[in-house]
């Protein structure tokens, strides 16, 4: 007499029955649906919006989408699901072919740069801003921009002013210089008062043009006001006739967030000329995102370095320049 016949899945498990096989369809639909999300996230971050700053903090820690990946392939593979592992895979191979490149350095030319500048957010809460100072002063930066200088920054900037000559300042921000710059002009970027600074550096081999900036902060339900003044302040830096410019500075975004283009379509930011990995720097004990930038306009960046934070929750970005020849 015939055996019955048995049913198999196709997973190879006998006598499933159908409510757990579309149980498990389902769960392999919703690990494709998120990682076709992800992917799509991604691919066009920079038509993102702020959306009230959902969408700023999605463009701005875009590289960690990665780990979402990473999340989302252990769960196909406890679940088995076979075709949301496949989308997860697709997925990856996206995120690879935008993001890889950038870990990539890039060969840039012999030799010492022409200029060493350096930007820090010291921050009004560090206990010790002495310590920023002197890693900022050891970095050997001839141009050093500070952010968030308040009463309690007094010792590092007194220790700043013994080491570099000329100095510019407007209310928070300050900018060391070791040769001589004009009078700064303050801008306030729609904010109602002075955050960031333009002030002309005399150096050897031309002037330039310096923007040191700290804009708004993002935050949950207001985002208006940094993207005013990233407008504000690309229109300015367009406006600019001057041959080489600078903007150094906390900018409360990564560049992976489409609102810095006003800024990043004019000006080459340094990490992504040098590459060599995502520099983050901050939050300082573990960097998730990159809000501290070093931009320019006819001086190219040949290096990119993150300094210790010194106390402060940012950590310091040093930037060695070329001029052209």
């Amino acid at each position: 007499m015939p055996l019955p016949r048995i049913p198999v899945d196709p997973d190879g498990a006998r006598d499933v029955p159908r409510g757990r096989r579309s149980g498990r369809s389902l769960k392999g639909l919703g690990i494709a649906s998120a990682a076709l999300a992800i992917t799509v996230g991604v691919v066009f971050a920079g038509r993102i919006p702020s959306w009230d700053g959902v969408g700023a903090a999605w463009t701005s820690f875009l590289p960690w989408t990665a780990v979402l990946l990473v999340v989302l392939a252990v769960l196909a593979l406890v679940r088995r699901a076979w075709w949301g592992l496949s989308a997860v895979i697709v997925a990856a191979m996206v995120w690879s072919g935008v993001f890889v490149p950038q870990l990539l350095a890039v060969p840039v030319a012999s030799g010492p740069a022409d200029l060493v500048v350096a930007t820090q957010n010291i921050g009004a809460a560090n206990p010790d801003p002495l310590a920023s100072a002197q890693a900022l002063i050891a970095s050997g930066a001839g141009l050093v921009a500070v952010q968030e200088i308040d009463g309690s920054a007094g010792a590092a900037t007194a220790l700043l002013n013994r080491q570099y000559g000329y100095d510019a300042a407007a209310s928070t921000v300050g900018l060391w210089s070791q040769w001589p710059v004009d009078e700064p002009s303050p801008l306030e970027l729609g904010l109602g008062w002075a955050r960031a600074l333009r002030v002309v550096v005399h150096h050897p081999s031309g002037d330039i043009a310096v923007y040191a900036v700290h804009l708004p902060s993002i935050r949950p339900g207001n985002t208006a006001a940094r993207d005013q003044a990233v407008a504000d302040l690309g229109a300015i830096v367009q406006a600019d006739t001057a041959a080489r410019v600078l903007v150094m500075g906390d900018l409360n975004t990564a560049t992976t967030d489409p609102a810095l283009d006003a800024l990043t379509d004019q000006l080459s930011d340094s990490r992504e000329v040098v590459k060599g990995g995502f520099g983050f720097t901050w939050p300082a004990p573990f960097p998730l995102t990159r809000p501290d930038h070093v931009l320019a306009r006819g001086i190219t960046p040949i290096s990119d370095q993150v300094l210790a934070p010194g106390g402060s929750d940012h950590r310091a970005v040093v930037v060695g320049l070329r001029f052209a020849g």
